[in-house]
């Protein structure tokens, strides 16, 4: 009897299903896309209606073969990757490819258990062509600009960097905080604290507040010690008490930015590894004697909804373990934010009775932290609001009055299970204890402390606070901001310092390029727009090609004419002092240098860094005299800095100019190639092996220069992408070792982890890589990120 086939993009979100499908379904997943544009041409019809031209991904010829010939003989096909844009161009792909009409479907799976499947089953629908052009068109507008804007920076600033549309937009975000707090000047003032004895422990500490009925700013120190003068000898009476009561709200359910914000916040995660966690608890998780469960609804999301399904087990929950009193009347309802898309519910445990402690043996340390977080922040949503007593005194002293604030919770409500992270913590938070005090009473001084402070400048975004950023204004999807925030620290445009990005001189050099030429592009609230009326395509409203046209046509005019500017490097303020020009700022493969830009006749070049306020400072460097002698005329060799790096140069420059590279040792790497077997496919001479100027090793031909063929030395491992014949080698760039396929450019697989030859027992992956965690030790993995399969190491 035929069977039923369910087609998901996930493995492990295929082993969950099945075990709740049963023996009439087949279950197969596409691992991700199946088709995409392509790598090597932009792929997209500009002269005309903006078709793409879409084309198998490379490697999943295999898995395509595999599909076609499940769906050949089913009895219907259920198309079900994850119910979101990207979820809806899989399925759409993937039923243009198997091109089966009558009976498929398309199912979305919020959940991964048995209600959530059941219920999915017994209510498919079709594809969503408006979800689908959605994609299509964000997928092609992202290429417009990162195939179009990149080239323009390989030729403007250096080789290999990458701009997107979104991904340059929150890398303006923090270079113009950095010069906000660059040209941030603080401001002088004083706080003045009395610590006053009342009848009974503890002391109150009361800040100066008011002189006279005004308020009152003390600006110096001359200030302050004449309000001191006042003061002494004044008796410190208790002038008047307020208390009133607050009711303190629980905050919502999570959106994947509220999860994104708060794990970094509580749980120091990262949003890529949020991300990532959040994703497997979504998929499934084994959990002994009942198999591979979801533990959490679907994850991208931007709604604060809840079933009512959902609220009434939060209820039942919450009656049976804290009692009727932490219930409120009516299930609460959260507010959404303008523009959320609707479809999904917040992020929420699929069964709250499942409580952390009860999957905690089943899950490793991290998997069980974001667990436990999804579900208190769950639960606590579905709670009554504290109570909370504050308490606000005013003492008289003269002509002056001191406040004191405390509080005290009367009734926890939410705050049983779970209070909210914050990004900052004001100087002000004043939860202390007070004693009982009536008006009237006379305290004793204790003592009275000034303080002088300064205004601070705003600070810089941190992972949560950049997310949250993003968000208020509009930038991107929750979805994309864990690749936003990996994209530009990997491509070294920021730096992260105490957990705070800071833009690197690439970063600056990057943005003042983008936001010069496109500044619609780099327009904070013109890619806000963009993702509204991309939205607008989701809901029918636009249509795809009509967007991209009124897109493209404003931006091809900026790309022409940035072509044609001069390729200049930014202005430093530093004077060469050999021909008189102004120094602009570069980067070479070394990092940022200063150059003349009077080259090639003047050379001058020179290392420079920043003071606090951004201003460029010239770093002079001494000359480390080597070991070596000049090969040339015998004279001292000296190390010296580049733009590529440390090198030998004769101490006689520029009278002898002979340079040599430096090996790892600090050495003149001048040991003659080693000789192979192996020849040259292009011209027949024999191959060597040289080491480049980052340390690895390679093949080149021996007839260099007149061939100058090369290639990476394989390690016998084969490369993990699928389709791929290459195997990987270890290579070295300037950030250190790493390992790359022998196929590049063909395939661009490349891992900094060290390369095992064992096979993934989940996704047949031909070797796992090493890694190391604080808290795990270490351990292997699937180099396939779709994957996610770990085996922890022993600890030696």
């Amino acid at each position: 009897m035929p069977k039923s086939l369910v087609i998901v993009e996930s493995p492990t979100k295929a082993a969950t299903i099945k075990k709740y499908l049963g023996p009439e379904f087949e279950v197969k997943a596409s691992v991700g896309h199946i088709m995409d544009l392509p790598g090597s041409k932009l792929g997209v019809d500009v002269g005309g209606d903006f078709t793409p031209q879409y084309q198998v991904i490379p490697g999943k010829e295999k898995v395509i073969s595999e599909l076609k010939k499940a769906a050949k003989n089913a009895k219907a096909v259920y198309l079900a990757p994850d119910p979101d844009r990207e979820g809806e161009a899989i399925a759409w792909h993937i039923a243009d490819t198997l091109g089966k009409k009558e009976g498929m479907y398309r199912v979305l799976f919020h959940e991964l258990t048995q209600r959530g499947i059941s219920q999915a089953m017994e209510s498919p629908g079709i594809l969503d062509r408006n979800k689908y052009e959605s994609q299509v068109a964000r997928r092609v507008l992202d290429r417009l600009v990162g195939y179009h804007l990149s080239p323009l920076l390989w030729k403007k600033l250096r080789y290999g960097l990458s701009a997107g549309r979104v991904q340059s937009v929150a890398l303006r975000l923090i270079v113009d905080r950095e010069r906000e707090i660059q040209a941030f000047i603080p401001e002088e003032y004083w706080s003045i604290t009395a610590h006053l004895d009342g009848p009974t422990p503890p002391t109150v500490e009361a800040r100066l507040v008011r002189h006279k009925n005004n308020s009152l700013k003390i600006e110096n120190e001359e200030q302050s010690d004449a309000v001191l003068a006042d003061l002494k000898g004044c008796e410190y009476r208790v002038h008047a008490i307020t208390k009133k009561k607050q009711n303190r709200k629980p905050v919502a359910p999570f959106t994947t930015s509220t999860l994104q914000q708060e794990a970094v916040r509580k749980l120091r995660f990262s949003t890529k590894k949020t991300n990532m966690l959040a994703q497997r608890l979504y998929e499934g998780v084994e959990l002994g004697n009942e198999g591979q469960i979801g533990l959490v609804t679907y994850i991208r999301t931007d709604s604060t909804r809840l079933s009512p399904e959902a609220q009434a087990e939060a209820r039942t929950f919450i009656e049976g373990q804290y009692g009727k009193d932490y219930v409120p009347n009516k299930p609460p309802v959260y507010k959404n934010r303008k523009h959320t898309q609707d479809a999904h519910e917040a992020i929420r445990p699929t069964d709250p009775m499942r409580t952390p402690d009860m999957v905690k043996a089943h899950l490793d340390e991290d998997l069980f932290k974001l667990y436990e977080l999804i579900w208190k922040r769950f639960v606590a949503s579905q709670m009554k609001p504290a109570v909370i007593d504050l308490t606000s005194v005013d003492i008289a002293a003269g002509d002056y009055v001191f406040r004191a604030g405390g509080s005290v919770v009367r009734f926890p409500g939410y705050m049983a299970v779970y209070t909210e992270g914050r990004d900052e913590v004001s100087e002000d938070d004043d939860n202390r204890r007070l004693p009982a005090l009536e008006e009237g009473e006379v305290l004793n001084l204790q003592k009275i402390v000034p303080l002088q402070h300064f205004t601070k400048a705003p600070p810089r975004y941190g992972e949560a606070s950049l997310v949250k950023e993003l968000e208020e204004k509009g930038i991107g999807r929750p979805s994309t901001y864990a690749a936003i925030l990996s994209n530009i620290q990997e491509r070294n445009y920021v730096e992260r310092q105490k957990a705070q990005f800071r833009p690197t001189e690439l970063g600056y050099l990057t943005n003042d390029l983008l936001v010069d030429s496109f500044p619609d592009i780099m327009n904070v609230r013109f890619t806000a727009r963009m993702e509204d009326q991309l939205d607008q395509v989701e809901e029918g409203k636009v249509k795809w090609n009509e967007l991209l046209q009124a897109f493209y046509e404003p931006f091809e005019k900026d790309l022409e004419a940035a072509e044609k500017k001069k390729k200049r490097g930014a202005p430093s303020g530093v004077i060469c002092e050999l021909c008189g020009k102004e120094m602009e700022i570069k980067i070479g493969k070394a990092g940022s240098f200063l150059a003349c830009p009077g080259y090639p006749d003047c050379r001058n070049t020179k290392n420079f860094s920043r003071d606090e306020k951004g201003q460029v400072v010239v770093v002079e460097e001494e000359e480390v005299q080597a070991e070596e002698k000049c090969p040339e005329c015998g004279s001292d060799m000296v190390v010296k800095r580049g733009r590529y790096g440390a090198f030998l140069a004769c101490s006689k420059y520029p009278e002898c100019k002979t340079t040599l590279p430096l090996n790892k040792d600090g050495k003149a790497a001048k040991e003659p190639p080693e000789e192979t077997d192996e020849v040259c496919d292009r011209c027949g001479a024999p191959m060597v092996i040289k080491t480049s100027r980052f340390g690895s090793r390679f093949l080149a031909c021996s007839a260099y220069p007149k061939c100058k063929n090369t290639k990476p030395i394989g390690l016998g491992l084969p490369c993990p992408v699928e389709g791929c014949d290459g195997e990987l080698s270890e290579r070295r760039s300037r950030k250190g070792l790493f390992y790359g396929c022998t196929k590049y450019p063909e395939c661009k697989f490349a891992t900094w982890s060290k390369p095992v030859a064992e096979r993934c027992p989940e996704c047949n992956s031909p070797i796992l890589i090493e890694k190391f965690s604080k808290k795990k030790g270490p351990y292997l993995a699937c180099p396939r990120k779709e994957c996610g399969y770990t085996r922890t190491l022993p600890q030696e």
